[in-house]
């Protein structure tokens, strides 16, 4: 997922434009691995429309939104720390209304994410005022991705397989942004090879690769520690843009990038013996 900021600043489609055929494209994908999850049966993936499969992709339209938004009003810096605010949102959630114990190291271990999250933005991080609306963005986008996780967590614990969740969910994501870039954006197709190459990228790689294994992972691990996938993708954005974009990589940077693997490390769920 740490690389759709590139893929999007390739396309040449606007940013709610790119985020509608992110999630457009990857449908037919998305549909061959539901059909396989579901034993190649087309009833039980369009029969019955799961409602937290539909409440993630009403979320993951929020995230989409409010996280390109945040990108045009604030700096890329700020929107990308108050983003990765979500696990902090799915711990309070899922301590206040799921009455799930929350152990410490799982607090432990996002305080390790938060600290090295602020040393991987480093100085780039500045508060004021004219931006205040765009951070506010960024929380916004923070608390739908929290709302994301949690209802695909839901869907994954009560036994749907990953490819249907994941199908049904990204095509309520997409009826939405296609409302949200016919509204918003003055070009709806890309205009060159480059840019349908970046838009398929983004489908591929990002959303079907990225989200896929995500929703996978979550009927394996619970939600509270998924949602620490919020700074790896940072790590991945600081390091593909090194490497891609020949933006520097400061040794602040990687020592942040180091904080946030040990925070991951130790809020890892240790395993039980009988």
């Amino acid at each position: 997922m740490g690389i759709s900021p590139i893929f999007v600043r390739l396309a040449d489609v606007g940013p709610f434009t790119s985020a509608f055929w992110r999630v457009f494209l990857a449908l037919p994908i998305l549909y061959l691995w539901a059909l396989r999850d579901e034993g190649g049966r087309f009833s039980r993936i369009m029969d019955s429309w799961l409602r937290p499969a539909i409440v993630a992709g009403v979320f993951f339209a929020g995230d989409l939104f409010f996280w390109h938004l945040s990108i045009l009003t604030t700096t890329v810096a700020n929107a990308t720390f108050f983003a990765t605010m979500a696990p902090v949102f799915v711990l309070l959630v899922v301590w206040l209304f799921f009455g799930e114990r929350i152990e410490r190291r799982s607090v432990m271990g996002l305080g390790f994410c938060l600290f090295g999250g602020a040393m991987l933005i480093g100085a780039s991080l500045k508060i004021a005022p004219e931006r205040l609306v765009g951070d506010g963005y960024g929380l916004i986008t923070a608390m739908f991705f929290a709302g994301y996780i949690i209802a695909l967590g839901i869907a994954r614990a009560r036994g749907v397989s990953a490819g249907k969740a994941s199908f049904q969910l990204t095509a309520v994501c997409a009826a939405i942004l296609f409302i949200i870039a016919i509204l918003f954006e003055r070009q709806f197709f890309p205009a060159s090879l480059e840019g349908w190459a970046a838009v398929i990228a983004l489908a591929i790689v990002t959303q079907v690769g990225g989200q896929g294994l995500l929703a996978y992972a979550l009927g394996h691990l619970p939600a509270s520690y998924s949602s620490l996938v919020m700074f790896l993708e940072g790590i991945a954005a600081a390091f593909l843009g090194w490497l891609v974009l020949s933006e520097a990589l400061t040794l602040l940077q990687c020592a942040g990038a180091a904080m946030i693997f040990y925070g991951v490390f130790h809020a890892r769920p240790r395993r039980t013996t009988a």
